[in-house]
């Protein structure tokens, strides 16, 4: 066994370090022992890195249990799909203020990799005591959309909820004519004599609803706001969480009028939410830059942020992975106030480690994504162009990890990974998973080497104008 040094902490008369083992990382407990299940060698009791063992070690160590904290004027979700990522991620985070969400995933994701709630949580417990890191991470239940799943989040500890009201938001409205409005708008009278011609001086900006612009925001966000509000005093309210609402999942962007109604209904209807995800201009697809108007998102964002600054909470960036050309205009335009979620990047990263040390693994994953990619489209919206990506026999061993910096051969990879890791061959055994994760335990120190570019990428940029 090999201690990690960093691991070594004592509660009391128990001290508790986690070890790396061929396979596997144990913990080792010595003096008292609270409860941990394992066999004893050399006086020590030897215990995996499970279930059990995580929880007493959130009981041991609180540290190690997820807090709210989007109260922190910056914040960060690191989703790691592969429960291996987070020692990386913090080695980056050590560097900023920003406080980390660790535990950052959704019910899509949960699903397409097979894992859960608490296996999520535990890899970011064991994470933190493995690494020492004591400044606080949160834990964020992403992208939930029913009672069911807010209440399963929760109910695993999950400091963050993450309200995805996307089913509720109706897309048919942006098409409709002026009568088709009429006709489908139910009038409300409170809300009437609030809003209807009436313009609002948010910082430099007014933000203004005329007749048929008020209607159409409320006709869009009407059912989600009912949700919203719904779900918050059946499930948040009086507890210790961060409530996020996401309105970004929506095929028209947010404008800055719609932004602040549902700001300000929100806040009205007595909901407590700690931040927004408005949709914004252009496009933030998976795995790659920004697509859209630089000066336009710009003009935008900075009415957003001003709206946000205006009812006391901060702006929320989903599907920040690799979005370089946007960082610095975030960072200075919300005065440095912002959460921004990256997630399929560290799986990228993962899969180039897999190029950079076995071609001919990847080559077969890269073939087996190939076949996977039209399936993977239902879940995910991007416009990739398989057929810009190099041909697998025209490149060199030595060439395959240039392919993640092309954008589509980038998309192609992010989005098949739940098809990957649960691939079966013929019987039943995993196809990919068990060499994958085979692989990157022997190139740990490699990838987190590539996660501290990375990200620390991501994070140079973020703060790059901030004053």
């Amino acid at each position: 066994m090999q201690i990690y040094e960093k691991s070594r902490h004592t509660s009391g008369a128990t001290t508790v370090s986690m070890a790396r083992e061929a396979e596997r990382d144990v913990l080792v407990i010595e003096g008292r022992n609270p409860g941990f299940a394992g066999e004893v060698r050399e006086g020590a009791i030897i215990a995996p890195a499970d279930h059990q063992s995580a929880v007493l070690l959130r009981q041991l160590f609180p540290f190690t249990a997820p807090r709210p904290v989007l109260s922190s004027i910056r914040t960060v979700g690191l989703g790691d799909r592969l429960g291996i990522a987070t020692p990386g991620h913090i080695r980056v985070m050590e560097n900023y203020d920003a406080v980390p969400i660790l535990a950052q995933q959704s019910i899509r994701e949960l699903n397409l990799t097979e894992r859960t709630f608490m296996d999520v949580l535990d890899c970011a417990t064991f994470a933190v005591f493995r690494e020492d890191f004591q400044r606080g991470f949160g834990a964020d239940g992403d992208h939930l959309k029913t009672d069911d799943e807010v209440e399963y989040a929760l109910g695993c500890g999950y400091s963050m909820i993450t309200l995805d009201c996307s089913e509720h938001i109706r897309n048919d409205v942006a098409d409709m004519t002026d009568e088709q409005v009429n006709a489908a708008y139910q009038p409300d009278q409170e809300m009437e004599k609030l809003y209807l011609g009436k313009s609002f001086k948010v910082e430099d900006h007014t933000i203004e609803f005329p007749e048929m612009e008020y209607k159409r925001t409320a006709l869009i966000y009407g059912a989600a706001l009912d949700h919203a509000a719904g779900i918050y005093s059946r499930h948040v309210k009086g507890k210790p969480v961060d409530f996020e609402i996401s309105i970004d999942e929506t095929m028209t962007p947010t404008t800055p009028a719609q932004h602040y109604f549902v700001a300000s209904e929100l806040t009205r209807r007595g909901v407590a939410f700690a931040t927004v995800a408005p949709r914004f201009c252009g496009e933030f697809q998976k795995g790659i830059d920004y697509i859209g108007d630089l000066a336009q998102f710009t003009r935008e964002l900075d009415v957003h942020a001003a709206i946000a600054r205006a009812f006391g909470y901060k702006l929320s960036i989903h599907s920040g992975s690799d979005k370089f050309s946007v960082f610095p205009i975030i960072g200075k335009l919300t005065r440095g106030n912002f959460h921004v979620k990256t997630a399929g990047t560290n799986w990228l990263e993962a899969m180039r480690v897999v190029a950079m040390t076995d071609a001919a693994l990847y080559r077969e994953v890269h073939a087996f994504a190939l076949s996977a990619f039209d399936e993977a489209t239902k879940y995910y919206h991007v416009t990739t162009d398989l057929s810009k990506i190099p041909a697998l026999d025209t490149l060199k061993d030595s060439e395959l990890p240039d392919l993640f910096s092309q954008n589509d051969a980038r998309q192609l990879i992010h989005i098949t990974y739940g098809l990957i890791l649960t691939a079966k061959n013929a019987d039943g055994a995993s196809r990919f998973k068990e060499r994958l994760y085979k692989l990157w335990r022997e190139n740990e120190e490699t990838y987190y080497k590539c996660l501290a570019q990375h990200i620390g990428r991501h994070m140079r940029l973020l703060y790059q104008d901030i004053r």
